[in-house]
Protein backbone atom coordinates (compact mmCIF):
# COMPACT_ATOMS: atom_id res chain seq x y z
CA UNK A 1 0.00 0.00 0.00
CA UNK A 2 1.07 3.38 -0.56
CA UNK A 3 2.28 4.15 3.37
CA UNK A 4 4.83 6.41 1.90
CA UNK A 5 3.44 7.88 -1.52
CA UNK A 6 -0.01 9.07 0.07
CA UNK A 7 1.39 9.90 3.86
CA UNK A 8 4.02 12.16 2.05
CA UNK A 9 1.11 13.64 -0.26
CA UNK A 10 -0.65 14.07 2.78
CA UNK A 11 1.79 15.11 5.34
CA UNK A 12 3.14 17.94 2.45
CA UNK A 13 -0.29 19.08 2.10
CA UNK A 14 -0.71 19.73 5.68
CA UNK A 15 2.70 21.72 5.99
CA UNK A 16 4.18 22.24 2.86
CA UNK A 17 7.90 22.78 4.28
CA UNK A 18 8.90 23.98 1.28
CA UNK A 19 6.59 26.39 0.79
CA UNK A 20 8.68 29.64 1.45
CA UNK A 21 11.01 28.20 -1.49
CA UNK A 22 8.03 27.32 -3.78
CA UNK A 23 6.99 31.08 -4.04
CA UNK A 24 10.63 32.05 -5.18
CA UNK A 25 11.29 29.46 -7.39
CA UNK A 26 9.73 30.85 -10.24
CA UNK A 27 12.50 33.65 -10.33
CA UNK A 28 15.39 30.88 -9.25
CA UNK A 29 13.98 28.61 -11.89
CA UNK A 30 13.30 30.96 -14.46
CA UNK A 31 16.81 32.73 -14.68
CA UNK A 32 17.95 29.05 -16.52
CA UNK A 33 15.26 27.08 -17.10
CA UNK A 34 12.81 27.93 -19.90
CA UNK A 35 14.58 31.12 -21.55
CA UNK A 36 17.40 29.23 -22.87
CA UNK A 37 16.80 25.99 -20.87
CA UNK A 38 19.85 24.01 -18.69
CA UNK A 39 22.31 21.86 -19.57
CA UNK A 40 21.71 18.43 -19.09
CA UNK A 41 24.69 16.65 -17.06
CA UNK A 42 25.36 13.00 -17.61
CA UNK A 43 25.75 10.53 -20.36
CA UNK A 44 24.11 10.84 -23.27
CA UNK A 45 22.64 7.19 -23.08
CA UNK A 46 21.72 7.88 -19.41
CA UNK A 47 18.59 9.29 -18.16
CA UNK A 48 19.19 10.95 -14.62
CA UNK A 49 15.87 10.41 -12.23
CA UNK A 50 15.30 12.94 -9.30
CA UNK A 51 12.15 11.71 -6.70
CA UNK A 52 11.78 11.03 -3.17
CA UNK A 53 10.24 7.60 -2.58
CA UNK A 54 13.34 6.87 -0.47
CA UNK A 55 11.40 4.17 1.71
CA UNK A 56 9.59 0.76 1.08
CA UNK A 57 7.67 0.02 -0.61
CA UNK A 58 7.66 2.92 -2.41
CA UNK A 59 11.51 2.76 -3.37
CA UNK A 60 11.89 -0.78 -4.48
CA UNK A 61 8.67 -0.36 -6.59
CA UNK A 62 9.74 2.57 -8.03
CA UNK A 63 13.29 1.47 -8.73
CA UNK A 64 12.09 -1.71 -10.35
CA UNK A 65 9.33 0.29 -12.53
CA UNK A 66 11.95 3.13 -13.65
CA UNK A 67 14.64 0.70 -14.31
CA UNK A 68 12.27 -1.51 -16.62
CA UNK A 69 11.21 1.81 -17.99
CA UNK A 70 14.33 2.49 -19.00
CA UNK A 71 15.28 -0.89 -20.98
CA UNK A 72 11.84 -0.33 -22.58
CA UNK A 73 13.32 3.08 -23.98
CA UNK A 74 16.63 2.05 -24.76
CA UNK A 75 18.45 4.42 -22.02
CA UNK A 76 20.40 3.93 -18.86
CA UNK A 77 19.20 5.05 -15.59
CA UNK A 78 20.60 7.08 -12.92
CA UNK A 79 18.32 7.66 -9.75
CA UNK A 80 18.47 9.47 -7.18
CA UNK A 81 16.11 9.85 -4.25
CA UNK A 82 15.96 12.49 -1.59
CA UNK A 83 13.92 12.97 1.18
CA UNK A 84 10.13 14.71 0.54
CA UNK A 85 10.98 17.70 2.82
CA UNK A 86 14.61 18.52 0.27
CA UNK A 87 13.60 17.52 -2.95
CA UNK A 88 12.42 21.67 -3.78
CA UNK A 89 16.12 22.61 -2.28
CA UNK A 90 17.92 20.09 -4.24
CA UNK A 91 15.76 21.28 -7.61
CA UNK A 92 16.89 24.62 -7.01
CA UNK A 93 20.55 23.86 -6.23
CA UNK A 94 20.30 21.77 -9.41
CA UNK A 95 18.64 24.79 -11.31
CA UNK A 96 21.32 27.25 -10.47
CA UNK A 97 23.83 24.92 -11.09
CA UNK A 98 21.98 24.44 -14.58
CA UNK A 99 22.21 20.27 -13.90
CA UNK A 100 18.08 19.50 -13.53
CA UNK A 101 17.68 15.74 -13.41
CA UNK A 102 16.45 14.40 -17.56
CA UNK A 103 13.22 13.03 -15.25
CA UNK A 104 11.49 15.02 -12.22
CA UNK A 105 8.84 13.75 -9.36
CA UNK A 106 6.69 16.31 -8.18
CA UNK A 107 3.89 16.50 -5.57
CA UNK A 108 1.14 16.90 -7.69
CA UNK A 109 0.18 20.48 -5.93
CA UNK A 110 3.72 21.51 -6.92
CA UNK A 111 3.59 21.47 -10.52
CA UNK A 112 1.69 24.42 -11.58
CA UNK A 113 4.20 26.45 -9.37
CA UNK A 114 6.95 24.45 -11.58
CA UNK A 115 6.02 25.20 -14.62
CA UNK A 116 5.20 28.48 -14.48
CA UNK A 117 8.67 29.21 -14.11
CA UNK A 118 9.31 27.72 -16.86
CA UNK A 119 11.53 25.08 -15.96
CA UNK A 120 9.61 22.21 -16.93
CA UNK A 121 8.80 21.10 -20.65
CA UNK A 122 5.09 20.92 -21.72
CA UNK A 123 4.46 16.80 -22.38
CA UNK A 124 1.85 17.45 -25.06
CA UNK A 125 4.64 19.08 -27.28
CA UNK A 126 6.95 15.91 -26.44
CA UNK A 127 4.06 13.15 -27.48
CA UNK A 128 2.97 12.20 -24.18
CA UNK A 129 -0.71 10.45 -24.42
CA UNK A 130 -2.80 11.26 -21.16
CA UNK A 131 -6.05 9.65 -22.57
CA UNK A 132 -7.76 7.92 -19.98
CA UNK A 133 -7.07 9.67 -17.00
CA UNK A 134 -8.74 11.26 -14.89
CA UNK A 135 -9.44 15.32 -15.77
CA UNK A 136 -9.32 16.36 -12.01
CA UNK A 137 -5.98 14.51 -11.76
CA UNK A 138 -5.23 16.53 -15.09
CA UNK A 139 -5.90 19.73 -14.21
CA UNK A 140 -3.68 19.74 -11.37
CA UNK A 141 -0.49 19.23 -13.91
CA UNK A 142 -1.94 21.45 -16.25
CA UNK A 143 -0.65 25.25 -16.54
CA UNK A 144 -1.76 27.53 -19.22
CA UNK A 145 -3.85 24.52 -21.32
CA UNK A 146 -0.19 22.86 -21.65
CA UNK A 147 0.41 19.42 -19.71
CA UNK A 148 3.31 19.55 -17.34
CA UNK A 149 2.79 16.12 -15.95
CA UNK A 150 1.95 13.09 -15.91
CA UNK A 151 0.23 11.04 -12.57
CA UNK A 152 -0.06 7.52 -12.67
CA UNK A 153 -1.75 6.79 -9.13
CA UNK A 154 -3.22 9.01 -6.41
CA UNK A 155 -4.52 8.74 -3.08
CA UNK A 156 -7.81 10.21 -1.04
CA UNK A 157 -9.66 10.08 2.29
CA UNK A 158 -12.61 8.36 2.92
CA UNK A 159 -15.04 7.31 5.63
CA UNK A 160 -13.51 4.30 7.75
CA UNK A 161 -15.91 2.84 10.58
CA UNK A 162 -15.31 -0.18 13.02
CA UNK A 163 -17.51 -3.43 11.97
CA UNK A 164 -18.16 -4.58 15.16
CA UNK A 165 -18.92 -1.24 16.88
CA UNK A 166 -21.62 0.02 14.39
CA UNK A 167 -22.80 -3.60 14.14
CA UNK A 168 -23.58 -3.99 17.88
CA UNK A 169 -25.43 -0.35 17.77
CA UNK A 170 -27.49 -1.25 14.69
CA UNK A 171 -25.91 1.51 12.56
CA UNK A 172 -25.04 1.11 9.07
CA UNK A 173 -22.94 3.03 7.48
CA UNK A 174 -23.99 6.71 6.88
CA UNK A 175 -24.34 7.42 3.54
CA UNK A 176 -25.71 11.71 3.45
CA UNK A 177 -24.86 14.34 6.24
CA UNK A 178 -28.41 13.40 8.19
CA UNK A 179 -27.31 9.76 8.91
CA UNK A 180 -23.81 10.92 9.57
CA UNK A 181 -24.86 13.18 12.51
CA UNK A 182 -27.34 10.63 13.54
CA UNK A 183 -24.88 7.67 13.34
CA UNK A 184 -22.13 9.82 14.95
CA UNK A 185 -24.73 10.78 18.31
CA UNK A 186 -25.51 7.27 18.53
CA UNK A 187 -22.30 5.71 18.08
CA UNK A 188 -21.26 8.18 20.85
CA UNK A 189 -20.80 6.21 24.23
CA UNK A 190 -18.76 6.73 27.38
CA UNK A 191 -15.21 7.33 26.01
CA UNK A 192 -16.09 6.42 22.42
CA UNK A 193 -16.78 9.36 20.22
CA UNK A 194 -19.17 9.00 16.99
CA UNK A 195 -16.93 10.01 14.60
CA UNK A 196 -13.54 11.63 14.18
CA UNK A 197 -11.45 13.87 11.57
CA UNK A 198 -8.77 16.22 11.81
CA UNK A 199 -9.63 19.97 12.06
CA UNK A 200 -6.32 21.24 13.10
CA UNK A 201 -5.31 24.83 11.79
CA UNK A 202 -3.17 23.99 9.05
CA UNK A 203 -3.19 22.66 5.52
CA UNK A 204 -4.01 19.06 6.68
CA UNK A 205 -7.35 20.63 8.52
CA UNK A 206 -8.15 22.11 4.75
CA UNK A 207 -7.45 18.63 3.30
CA UNK A 208 -10.13 16.97 5.51
CA UNK A 209 -12.98 19.66 5.64
CA UNK A 210 -12.72 20.03 1.44
CA UNK A 211 -15.32 16.98 0.71
CA UNK A 212 -18.07 18.55 2.64
CA UNK A 213 -17.07 21.91 1.18
CA UNK A 214 -16.63 20.78 -2.60
CA UNK A 215 -19.35 17.96 -2.50
CA UNK A 216 -22.32 20.99 -1.37
CA UNK A 217 -20.90 23.00 -4.11
CA UNK A 218 -18.36 24.98 -2.09
CA UNK A 219 -16.20 26.61 -3.94
CA UNK A 220 -12.60 27.98 -3.11
CA UNK A 221 -12.51 31.31 -4.99
CA UNK A 222 -15.17 32.64 -2.24
CA UNK A 223 -15.67 30.85 0.90
CA UNK A 224 -18.34 33.00 2.01
CA UNK A 225 -21.00 31.61 1.06
CA UNK A 226 -24.33 29.39 2.11
CA UNK A 227 -22.85 25.88 0.52
CA UNK A 228 -19.58 26.61 2.55
CA UNK A 229 -21.42 28.15 5.42
CA UNK A 230 -23.54 24.55 5.51
CA UNK A 231 -20.67 22.23 5.21
CA UNK A 232 -18.65 24.15 8.19
CA UNK A 233 -22.34 24.15 10.23
CA UNK A 234 -22.17 20.18 9.94
CA UNK A 235 -19.01 19.41 11.75
CA UNK A 236 -19.84 22.22 14.40
CA UNK A 237 -23.27 20.53 14.66
CA UNK A 238 -20.93 17.31 15.41
CA UNK A 239 -19.06 19.09 17.39
CA UNK A 240 -21.50 21.00 19.61
CA UNK A 241 -23.32 17.30 20.30
CA UNK A 242 -20.88 15.76 21.53
CA UNK A 243 -20.29 13.96 18.51
CA UNK A 244 -17.07 15.16 17.85
CA UNK A 245 -14.24 15.89 20.06
CA UNK A 246 -13.20 18.70 20.38
CA UNK A 247 -9.63 18.16 20.77
CA UNK A 248 -10.22 17.46 16.92
CA UNK A 249 -8.99 21.03 16.19
CA UNK A 250 -5.31 19.68 17.62
CA UNK A 251 -5.27 16.32 16.20
CA UNK A 252 -3.55 15.21 12.36
CA UNK A 253 -4.68 12.51 10.65
CA UNK A 254 -2.41 10.49 12.63
CA UNK A 255 -3.39 11.41 15.55
CA UNK A 256 -7.21 10.61 14.33
CA UNK A 257 -6.18 7.17 13.15
CA UNK A 258 -4.86 6.79 16.48
CA UNK A 259 -8.10 7.56 18.26
CA UNK A 260 -9.77 5.10 15.73
CA UNK A 261 -7.59 2.42 16.69
CA UNK A 262 -7.49 3.04 20.18
CA UNK A 263 -11.59 2.09 20.09
CA UNK A 264 -12.05 5.81 20.96
CA UNK A 265 -13.72 6.71 18.18
CA UNK A 266 -16.35 4.63 15.87
CA UNK A 267 -16.03 6.07 12.74
CA UNK A 268 -12.98 8.41 11.24
CA UNK A 269 -12.42 10.55 7.84
CA UNK A 270 -8.81 9.43 6.78
CA UNK A 271 -6.60 7.76 4.24
CA UNK A 272 -5.44 4.43 2.88
CA UNK A 273 -1.81 5.45 4.44
CA UNK A 274 -3.30 3.82 7.65
CA UNK A 275 -3.81 0.04 6.50
CA UNK A 276 -0.26 -0.85 7.52
CA UNK A 277 -1.41 0.53 11.14
CA UNK A 278 -4.84 -0.76 11.03
CA UNK A 279 -4.14 -4.17 10.30
CA UNK A 280 -1.61 -4.85 13.12
CA UNK A 281 -4.48 -3.95 15.78
CA UNK A 282 -5.55 -7.04 17.13
CA UNK A 283 -9.23 -7.81 16.82
CA UNK A 284 -10.12 -4.69 14.69
CA UNK A 285 -12.28 -5.07 11.67
CA UNK A 286 -13.01 -2.59 9.39
CA UNK A 287 -14.94 -0.85 6.48
CA UNK A 288 -14.80 2.12 4.71
CA UNK A 289 -17.11 3.92 1.96
CA UNK A 290 -16.99 7.33 0.46
CA UNK A 291 -17.37 10.37 2.87
CA UNK A 292 -21.14 11.21 3.69
CA UNK A 293 -22.76 13.68 1.01
CA UNK A 294 -25.06 16.31 1.73
CA UNK A 295 -28.34 14.62 -0.08
CA UNK A 296 -28.71 10.97 -1.38
CA UNK A 297 -27.41 10.26 -4.61
CA UNK A 298 -25.02 13.16 -4.58
CA UNK A 299 -21.43 12.72 -5.45
CA UNK A 300 -18.50 12.79 -3.06
CA UNK A 301 -15.90 15.46 -4.60
CA UNK A 302 -12.51 14.67 -2.58
CA UNK A 303 -8.83 16.09 -2.98
CA UNK A 304 -6.48 13.94 -3.93
CA UNK A 305 -2.65 13.14 -3.06
CA UNK A 306 0.16 11.31 -5.19
CA UNK A 307 2.99 12.60 -7.49
CA UNK A 308 3.38 13.46 -10.92
CA UNK A 309 6.53 12.69 -13.42
CA UNK A 310 7.59 15.97 -15.27
CA UNK A 311 10.35 16.39 -17.86
CA UNK A 312 12.70 19.21 -16.99
CA UNK A 313 13.97 21.81 -19.64
CA UNK A 314 17.65 20.78 -20.24
CA UNK A 315 18.57 22.21 -23.10
CA UNK A 316 19.20 18.39 -24.69
CA UNK A 317 15.96 17.98 -26.84
CA UNK A 318 17.09 14.06 -27.55
CA UNK A 319 17.00 12.95 -23.87
CA UNK A 320 13.56 14.91 -23.14
CA UNK A 321 12.39 13.01 -25.53
CA UNK A 322 13.89 9.86 -24.28
CA UNK A 323 12.69 11.21 -20.86
CA UNK A 324 9.04 11.53 -21.90
CA UNK A 325 9.26 7.88 -23.27
CA UNK A 326 10.27 7.13 -19.90
CA UNK A 327 7.03 9.15 -18.09
CA UNK A 328 5.15 7.23 -20.94
CA UNK A 329 6.25 3.99 -19.56
CA UNK A 330 5.70 4.76 -15.54
CA UNK A 331 2.14 5.91 -16.46
CA UNK A 332 1.42 2.33 -18.38
CA UNK A 333 -2.04 0.75 -17.74
CA UNK A 334 0.72 -2.41 -16.16
CA UNK A 335 2.55 -0.20 -14.51
CA UNK A 336 -0.55 1.77 -12.45
CA UNK A 337 -2.05 -1.81 -11.49
CA UNK A 338 1.49 -2.60 -10.14
CA UNK A 339 2.14 0.42 -8.49
CA UNK A 340 -1.32 0.85 -7.11
CA UNK A 341 -1.51 -2.72 -5.65
CA UNK A 342 2.04 -2.49 -4.08
CA UNK A 343 1.25 0.69 -2.49
CA UNK A 344 -2.38 1.20 -1.44
CA UNK A 345 -3.10 3.69 -3.98
CA UNK A 346 -5.43 3.72 -6.81
CA UNK A 347 -4.74 4.04 -10.76
CA UNK A 348 -5.65 7.40 -12.06
CA UNK A 349 -7.25 6.04 -15.02
CA UNK A 350 -11.23 5.18 -13.98
CA UNK A 351 -10.97 2.32 -16.03
CA UNK A 352 -8.04 0.16 -14.37
CA UNK A 353 -9.76 -0.08 -11.14
CA UNK A 354 -11.50 -3.26 -11.37
CA UNK A 355 -7.88 -4.40 -11.93
CA UNK A 356 -6.60 -3.10 -8.49
CA UNK A 357 -9.97 -3.44 -6.46
CA UNK A 358 -10.65 -7.19 -7.47
CA UNK A 359 -7.50 -7.74 -5.56
CA UNK A 360 -7.57 -5.51 -3.05
CA UNK A 361 -11.18 -4.48 -1.99
CA UNK A 362 -10.33 -1.96 0.92
CA UNK A 363 -9.14 0.15 -2.24
CA UNK A 364 -12.50 0.67 -3.75
CA UNK A 365 -13.72 3.36 -1.59
CA UNK A 366 -11.17 5.59 -3.00
CA UNK A 367 -10.92 3.74 -6.20
CA UNK A 368 -14.37 4.78 -6.44
CA UNK A 369 -14.39 8.82 -6.38
CA UNK A 370 -11.36 8.85 -9.14
CA UNK A 371 -13.49 10.25 -11.54
CA UNK A 372 -14.68 13.19 -9.61
CA UNK A 373 -11.70 13.79 -7.54
CA UNK A 374 -10.78 17.59 -7.53
CA UNK A 375 -7.09 19.32 -7.55
CA UNK A 376 -6.77 21.38 -5.28
CA UNK A 377 -4.84 23.94 -7.45
CA UNK A 378 -7.06 23.25 -10.43
CA UNK A 379 -9.15 26.59 -10.10
CA UNK A 380 -6.44 28.83 -8.37
CA UNK A 381 -2.81 27.73 -8.79
CA UNK A 382 -0.12 29.14 -7.08
CA UNK A 383 -2.90 31.07 -5.28
CA UNK A 384 -3.78 27.58 -3.25
CA UNK A 385 -1.78 28.17 -0.44
CA UNK A 386 -3.82 31.61 1.03
CA UNK A 387 -7.45 29.91 -0.01
CA UNK A 388 -6.49 26.84 1.91
CA UNK A 389 -5.40 29.03 4.86
CA UNK A 390 -8.72 30.76 4.77
CA UNK A 391 -10.62 27.51 4.87
CA UNK A 392 -8.78 26.44 8.06
CA UNK A 393 -8.68 29.61 9.80
CA UNK A 394 -12.67 29.69 9.42
CA UNK A 395 -13.02 26.20 10.80
CA UNK A 396 -11.15 26.74 13.50
CA UNK A 397 -12.95 30.22 14.09
CA UNK A 398 -16.23 28.63 14.14
CA UNK A 399 -15.11 25.59 16.03
CA UNK A 400 -13.45 27.15 19.01
CA UNK A 401 -13.65 30.72 18.74
CA UNK A 402 -16.97 31.15 19.19
CA UNK A 403 -18.49 32.33 15.62
CA UNK A 404 -20.57 31.66 13.52
CA UNK A 405 -19.73 29.76 10.07
CA UNK A 406 -21.41 32.22 8.36
CA UNK A 407 -19.51 35.18 10.33
CA UNK A 408 -16.01 33.18 10.71
CA UNK A 409 -16.18 32.08 6.56
CA UNK A 410 -17.06 36.20 5.58
CA UNK A 411 -14.08 37.83 8.13
CA UNK A 412 -11.29 34.72 6.60
CA UNK A 413 -13.03 35.41 2.75
CA UNK A 414 -12.39 38.99 3.48
CA UNK A 415 -8.57 39.05 5.44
Amino acid sequence: MARQTARSSARRTSKRAGLAALLVLPLALGACGGGGGSASSGSSDTLRVLDYYNSDPNKTLWNDAIEACGKTVGMKISRESVPGESLIQKVLQQSSSKTLPDVLMLDNPDVQQIAASGALAPLDDLGIDSSGVADGVLKASTYEGKLYGLQPVTNTIALFYNKKVLEAAGVTPPTTWDELKTASAKLTQGEQYGFAMSNVNTYEGTWQFLPFMWSNGGDEKDIDTPQTAAALQLVKDLMDSKSLSQSSVNWTQADVADQFTAGKAAMMINGPWNFGTLDKVSGLEYGIVPIPVPQAGGKTVSPFGGEAWTVPQTGDEDKQKKAAELVQCLNSDDNEVKISLGTGTVPTKPALADQVTSQNPNLKAFADQVPDLRARTGELGAEWPKAATKIYTAVQNALVGGMTPEDALKQAQNG
